[in-house]
Parts: structure tokens; sequence; C-alpha cells
């Protein structure tokens, strides 16, 4: 189903900030909308999945780089549980309210200006993520250049050095040749098969990656992985903590709960879905983590994806190493349309709160598509590192979306339903982002001045 497809609906409510761009109820307008009947289960959790799923598994080894084994795999448990506990609580109060979005329980909670942040939230937080998959997408297929050491992309490395496999010429070709087309469904559920092969291709990542680090670990070609951080000093101390915004951006997935929610056939299971959804996200990360971090060591890059064009000392190493790289390239060209999607409508709202909704607007629907895709795609020829882009998104916008919001509706209460228990937590999770994100806000721009000084 693309833009022309689908027939004009009512005009936007309160709560159409993040709901699905299809009424709520079975009735005429769904006629029109392919007799739509409610999405699976399993198309639910493959398309929560796969917002959860994006870029961040790919900085995550570099996380216990920092961190060592025993304290990263700890820490991507406690946000798993954190990221679980903040979505039961939007979920409860949704319910409370009758709210059908993540926008209509701010503005709820706190009038309009709640809504307008919630809204700059998203847009902040899912134009970067975006950013960061082209990112990777560019050092793949086309390669990158870090500390002087070039990494060859998997076309340059097939076909040599040319114009049209070069970094600009390949963000171009698939902007036009995938995002685009991807980017003009106006249901989420319609995306629930390229959720599923996503999710598929990051898992086959998964086992092509643990099994040369295994076969390498056997064959004493990989050294025993550090099990605690190293800490020496001050400054390595707060380095630690410049981890925070990349855990929390890689289990950010708050502003697709509600569209999904409203577009299964029970909306009762969300919760299933949601914590099915975190187990497997979770699972996948975890072992990401080990194999990747066992596989590369001190020598793990921000993104792992770059590590993947040495020589692994393995039978196939190279056919190995293009497999791991072109299939989670595929995988994030999947996710784009899963995360572009709240993006388009939370922009929609801020730009025209009292316009029809949007897919009664072709005109709109394809400006605001193009134009948020054009600034992704200049982002992505601008930003060198996706950790630079998940420390910003991760320290500001996510840290918002996944914690901060639904910590301040727990604490505001408006309808009074709030136990010990969920004020306990919420302040927790309030005082636990603000002063982690400081402190990395403050090692990473130390650093940054510290990198820059003038040598004497």
């Amino acid at each position: 189903m693309t833009i022309q497809d689908v027939a004009p609906i009512p005009r936007r409510c309160d709560d159409d900030v993040l709901a699905p761009l299809l009424p709520t109820t079975q009735g005429d307008e769904l006629a029109a909308h392919d007799e739509f009947n409610g999405a699976s289960f399993s198309g639910a959790v493959f398309n929560l999945a796969t917002t959860i799923i994006g870029a961040g598994i790919m900085a995550l080894p570099a996380t216990m780089k920092i961190l060592g084994l025993v304290l990263g795999i700890t820490m991507i448990v406690v946000m798993a549980f954190l990221s679980d506990a903040s979505i039961e609580f939007l979920l409860r109060f949704s319910k409370v309210k009758e709210s059908k979005s993540y926008g209509g329980l701010m503005g709820d909670s706190f009038g309009k200006p709640g809504k307008v942040l919630l809204q700059v939230a998203v847009l902040v937080n899912n134009i970067g993520v975006l950013i960061v998959y082209m990112i990777i997408i560019g050092d793949v297929l086309a390669g990158k250049t870090e500390d002087g050491i070039h990494h060859y992309g998997v076309l340059e490395g097939w076909f040599g050095h040319h114009w049209w496999n070069g970094r600009l010429a390949i963000l171009i070709i698939t902007t036009l040749g995938v995002f685009a087309p991807l980017a003009c469904f106006k249901r989420i559920d319609s995306l629930r098969f390229t959720s599923a092969l996503s999710v598929a291709l990051a898992v086959v990542f998964l086992i092509i990656t643990a099994g040369i680090s295994i076969m390498k670990f056997i064959n004493g070609g990989v050294a025993m992985p550090r099990l605690l951080p190293d800490v020496s000093d001050l400054t390595s101390f707060l380095n630690l903590f410049t981890v925070v915004p990349v855990l929390v951006t890689a289990f950010i997935c708050h502003y697709n709960v509600h569209s999904i929610q409203n577009e299964l056939d029970d909306p009762s299971q969300i919760k299933p879905v949601v914590r099915s959804a975190l187990v497997l996200c979770s699972s996948v990360y975890i072992m990401i983590s080990i194999f990747g971090f066992l596989l590369f060591g001190d020598d793990t890059l921000d993104d792992v994806l770059s590590n993947f064009d040495t020589d692994l000392g393995i039978p196939l190493g190279s056919v190995l190493n293009d497999a791991v790289r072109v299939s989670y390239a595929l995988h994030l060209m999947l996710v784009f349309p899963i995360v572009f999607y709240p993006l388009r409508i939370n922009i929609d709202g801020l730009l025209f709160p009292s316009a029809p909704s949007l897919t009664s607007s072709n005109v709109r629907f394809g400006c605001l598509s193009a134009g948020l895709i054009s600034v992704i795609f200049l982002g992505a020829n601008c930003i060198p590192s996706i950790w630079d882009a998940f420390q910003f998104t991760g320290a500001t916008a996510a840290v918002c979306l996944g914690f901060i919001f639904p910590a301040s509706i727990i604490l505001k209460d408006r309808h009074g339903k709030a136990s010990s228990r969920d004020t306990i937590l919420a302040v927790f999770m309030v005082v636990l982002a603000v002063l982690a994100n400081a402190i990395a806000i403050y090692s990473d721009a130390y650093a940054l001045f510290k990198r820059n000084a003038p040598r004497e």
C-alpha cells in the first residue's frame, strides 16, 4: 500500500500524535483501508523488535571495551528491565486516560507544552538514529577512514574504487531505491514482513560473528576478553558514563508502542508483545556484545562492522567478512521505515497541529517525507562517527523518551493511580538519567577539549 492506496480519513484529534494513521475501530473507514482487521501478535513483536534492534547493536561491542564484559552485560540487562518498566508506566496510564498515543498522554499530564516537548524529542531522537543508519550503510558499502587507517567497503573490495561505489553515490542510490519507496507505507503493520526479514538478518549477523569468534577462540587466535573496566584515574572513571547514552538509545522504542498497540487485533496483548520483543533484543545484544568484543578485543571500533575488513585468519574469512557486513547493511535498510514512521507523524503534528489527518493530504505526506529524508541524507554526510551521533541523541532526546517523560507522568500522577513503588522507581529513573548523562556530556566535552588543545 502506497500513498495512492489510502482513502482520506477524518481530521486529527488530540491523540493523533504517535497514533497510527488509521481509525482504531473496525468499521466503514477500515474497509477503505484494504479491510484491515488488525495486526497479528508475531507481526507486532517483529515491528517492535525492529524498532529496538537498529544501529545500537553495532556500538555495543565498543561499550564492552570500556566497561568490560561483566559490567557491560549487567548494564544491558538493567536497561532492559528499566525500559520494560517505563513502557509499562506509559501503557497503564494511557489506559486510565484512554489515551491512544504517547503524545496524548503527555498532553493529558502537562498540557500542550508537554505534547510539543514530546514531539521535539521524537524529532531529535529519530533523525539522529536514522542518520546513524545511513552512516553505517555508507561505512559498510563504501568504506571509511579512521585514525589514518582506511577500512575498505564491501563494494570497494569487490570492484575497486569507482565513482559509483563511493560514499555519496551509494547513499544516493540507497535513499532513492530503498528508503523512499519504503517510506510510502501509511500503516505500520504493512511493514511486518520487512521487519521479520530485518530481524532474521540481524540473527544471521549474530550467528556468523559467533561462529567466527568461537572458531578463533578454540584455535587460540583471540585473547581472553577483559571482564572489568580499566579505571586508573578520574578521566577513565568518567569515561565509563559515556556508554550510558549508547545503552539508552539501544532500547528506545517507546514512540512506536502505541502505534503498534492501536493496530493489534487484540490491544490487550501489547504487554506480552513488549516483553517478547525486549527478551529477543536483549538476547541478541548480549550475544553480539560478547562475541564482537571477544573477536576484536581492544581493537574494537565504535562501529564494529568496520572491523570486518581485516584478515580473520580462518578459511573463507573474506567471504564471512562480507556476509556479516552485507547482512547488517540490509537489516538497517529495512529498519529505516519503522523509525521513520513516527518521525513523520510527529513533525506533521508539530508543524500542522490543526490540519486534517496526514493521510488525507498526499501532497503534505510526500513533502514531509521528502524533506525529512533530505535532512537525514545531509546529516549522514556531515557527521563522521556513529559514536558522536549516539552520544548526542542518547544524552538528550533518547533519555527523555525512555526514562524522564514516563517517570514524570508517574510523578505528576494527575489521576492518583501511582503506587509508592511506582514513585520510587520513577525518582530512580530520573536521577539515574540526569546524573549519568550529565557526567557523560561533561566527559565527552572534556575529551574533545583535551584532544583539540594545542600541544606545548
